[in-house]
């Protein structure tokens, strides 16, 4: 299926890659390695200067409002900057903080998060978790669902609503093709020099429409329900839930 969803245009469909960012590949010398950690150094940082953090922590915080002690799973923790937000700002929330890259687990579990007494620290992949159904109140998928080629996008949408009771993805928006065309070239210039950028660069094209979305959920379980908002220009949040 294509990016745009299934219903994409031809430019739209054009617009897309399966080319690998830094943060997908398992560095083979100690320049991927360096490439890659500053990928995530970035990401911390912006989500800080920018407020992503706060942001995200917020909208995580307001779908386990009616839970009074929720059980909240991280997935694709990367910095694991969201988890420590939860932490701080929910005085009962128990996280479960993961990712499928180890040495992003080693460095979270070397941190504040791997001594907190309500955060439990592990590898784990989002596409096939090892956890029971309706272990979670709610699984947050924070800006790395773009990284998954469909099929296993929509193993997350399974196993996502399997194990938690709400499955919390916000992601990069997908633009119309014109103005998903300018935004590339804006960034192009700059993607050789800069690792940021370059993954910039091919999350931009690997990220997946409103359309698609919808047509993810429905391969992964047609009684899925799924709510969108934001996009275009701000992050696309998406709630899916499915009866238990």
């Amino acid at each position: 299926m294509p990016r745009g969803g299934p219903d994409a245009s031809c430019l739209d469909r054009l617009l897309q890659t399966d080319r690998p960012e830094y943060l997908d590949r398992d560095p083979v010398d100690v320049a991927d390695e360096a490439r890659k950690r500053s990928v995530i150094r970035a990401l911390d940082w912006t989500g800080e200067v920018f407020g992503n953090h706060d942001r995200f922590a917020q909208i995580a915080l307001d779908e386990v409002a009616d839970v009074a002690d929720p059980r909240v799973l991280e997935l694709g923790a990367g910095h694991g900057k969201l988890s420590r937000r939860l932490l701080d700002w929910h005085p009962t929330a128990r996280l479960t903080v993961t990712d499928v890259d180890q040495e992003s687990v080693r460095t979270i579990a070397a941190g504040e998060l791997g001594q907190h007494p309500r955060a439990t620290v592990r590898t784990l992949d989002a596409t096939a978790m090892d956890a029971g159904d309706g272990e979670f109140d709610l699984a947050v998928f924070v800006l790395s669902f773009h990284h998954l080629a469909p099929e296993a996008a929509a193993r997350v949408f399974a196993e996502g609503t399997r194990v938690a009771t709400r499955l919390l993805i916000v992601d990069l928006p997908r633009p119309p093709a014109p103005l998903h065309l300018l935004r590339l070239a804006t960034m192009l210039p700059f993607a050789p020099l800069v690792p940021f950028v370059h993954d910039g660069v091919i999350s931009s094209l690997r990220a997946y429409s409103p359309s698609a979305l919808r047509a993810l959920a429905a391969h992964a379980d047609p009684a899925i329900e799924v709510t969108l908002r934001g996009g275009l220009l701000s992050p696309q949040v998406v709630l899916a839930t499915r009866p238990h």
